[in-house]
C-alpha cells in the first residue's frame, strides 16, 4: 500500500478520478444546444440596463471614511480609561459621523 504515496501514482490515480469525474458531469449536463437565454446575462428577473453606468467614487469615499472614523474612534475610546475626556472625544466622534452621514 506505499506505493499509493509514491507522487506519480498519486498524480495518475487523482487524474483517472477526475477524468471520471468530468465524464459524469457532462453525462448528467444533458445536450449543450445554444440559444438565447444561455447567452444573456442574468439579472434576477429584472431587465438588463441599456447604458452605461458609471457611479464614480463618491460615494465609496464616504462610506470608507464612515468605517474608518467609527473604527478608530472605537479603538482610541476603548483603549483609554473612563473620563470626561474620553466623553468630549465620543461626542466629537458623533459629530463627525452625523456630519458624514447627513452628508
Amino acid at each position: 500500500m506505499d506505493i499509493l504515496l509514491y507522487p506519480p501514482v498519486a498524480f495518475t490515480i487523482n487524474l483517472l478520478l477526475a477524468g471520471i469525474l468530468l465524464a459524469f458531469g457532462r453525462f448528467l449536463a444533458g445536450s449543450s444546444k445554444s440559444n438565447e437565454l444561455k447567452s444573456s446575462s442574468y439579472t434576477s428577473g429584472e431587465a438588463a440596463p441599456s447604458g452605461q453606468v458609471a457611479p464614480g467614487y463618491k460615494q465609496f469615499f464616504v462610506v470608507a471614511l464612515f468605517f474608518a472614523v467609527l473604527h478608530l474612534g472605537v479603538l482610541m475610546v476603548g483603549s483609554g480609561g473612563v473620563n470626561w475626556l474620553n466623553g468630549v472625544y465620543l461626542a466629537g466622534l458623533v459629530l463627525i459621523l452625523l456630519a458624514l452621514i447627513l452628508g
